[in-house]
């Protein structure tokens, strides 16, 4: 086990100093204390307020993602991860990712000198300094490859996506669209490939036209729908349950009835999803569940277990969202995005899938 007097042996210097430095004392320099916590990170050093039972603390990073009150994506999440690290006697402590944050001190370096053991981010921040971290870290529907000390903690798209075409496909349906996020999230790779392998698998056509990126939030949704129906969709399966509500409203505004001309289905299970007219035909990740596995998870990595990635089972909900087939027709042109007057908002499909 790595000692004090080891780091202090490395860098040439007296064991107070390396102990004030772990300590965050004041009376060395910045650089220095950054040498000492640098050296001790690359030592695999645990500090000894890291090793009190009654000092156990655990870290939850937050960005770009609401999570503070009931209803909130997640919300439920970190409910979910408190719930089961305060069994085990674990300090949680929320910490919104901020541009002041990331600058301040590198990841590893944070979580040392704050006497983390171990961190769970909900978000895609970090990413570059966690491809060497020796922290146990688990990500929320994101992954890095070769690092024993992270886990991935998600939904099942896979089973999701097909549980959502098997039920269109029961009533009828073989234009199936796919509005999802934007291209370069893993999770919406994900989606696409689930999406693209249920397609295949119910034999039916992959049309690359029935596919569109946008973003994970409902003003999103206007910019595409009206391409999709276009291209023949009598179904469209969304990535999430925002951009399923932009489908709803943005088919209230131009006249198409759905379920009766147009079939909608989510992914989440928000609580929006029962509260709008029509309700929201969906896939359910449940949120309490994903913050649960993702303690266990960071749980089983502090005790050197390498997990890689731990997926929940999804549960397909239907809602008033979905009928059999209907023919929607939208008189306007595609509507173009007001950053984009050429009219090339929609990444190619096809290019995406081949990444």
């Amino acid at each position: 086990m790595v000692t004090i007097k080891d780091i202090a042996n490395r860098l040439g210097i007296a064991p107070s100093t390396v102990s004030k430095g772990l300590n965050d004392a004041n009376d060395i320099s910045p650089e220095l204390k950054k040498l000492v916590l640098d050296t001790a990170i690359e030592m695999d050093y645990v500090t000894k307020r890291m090793k009190k039972e009654t000092r156990k603390r655990l870290c939850v990073f937050v960005e770009n993602m609401q999570y503070e009150k009931p209803g909130d994506f997640g919300f439920d999440i970190i409910l979910g991860f408190k719930q089961a690290a305060v069994r085990d006697n674990w300090e949680v402590t929320v910490t919104p990712i901020t541009p002041l944050l990331q600058l301040h001190d590198p990841y590893d370096r944070y979580m040392v000198k704050n006497s983390f053991h171990g961190g769970f981010l909900v978000g895609f921040a970090l990413m570059a300094q966690l491809e060497t971290t020796t922290i146990p870290t688990v990500l929320f529907d994101n992954y890095i490859r070769k690092n024993p000390n992270i886990a991935h903690v998600g939904t099942d798209s896979f089973e999701g996506i097909d549980l959502a075409i098997d039920h269109l496909t029961t009533l009828g349906h073989t234009r199936i669209a796919l509005l999802n996020g934007s291209p370069d999230s893993m999770i919406t790779a994900n989606r696409y490939d689930a999406y693209a392998n249920s397609m295949l698998g119910h034999n039916l056509e992959l049309d690359e036209n029935l596919v569109a990126y946008g973003y994970y939030v409902e003003e999103s949704a206007k910019y595409h729908l009206p391409a999709l129906i276009e291209n023949g969709a009598t179904a469209i399966l969304c990535g999430n349950d925002l951009l399923a509500v932009g489908v709803l409203r943005e088919c209230e505004r131009l006249h198409i009835k759905v379920p009766q001309e147009l079939s909608v289905v989510g992914f989440d299970n928000l609580p929006i999803a029962c509260e709008i007219s029509p309700a929201l035909t969906t896939i359910n990740q449940d949120r309490i569940d994903l913050g649960r596995n993702s303690y266990a998870a960071l749980y089983w990595l502090i005790a050197k277990v390498p997990i890689s990635r731990s997926l929940l089972r999804p549960r397909l909900i239907v809602r008033a969202s979905t009928a059999k087939p209907g023919v929607a027709k939208v008189e306007l042109g595609q509507k173009k995005h007001p950053s984009d007057p050429d009219g090339t908002f929609l990444p190619d499909a096809r290019a995406h899938k081949d990444k």
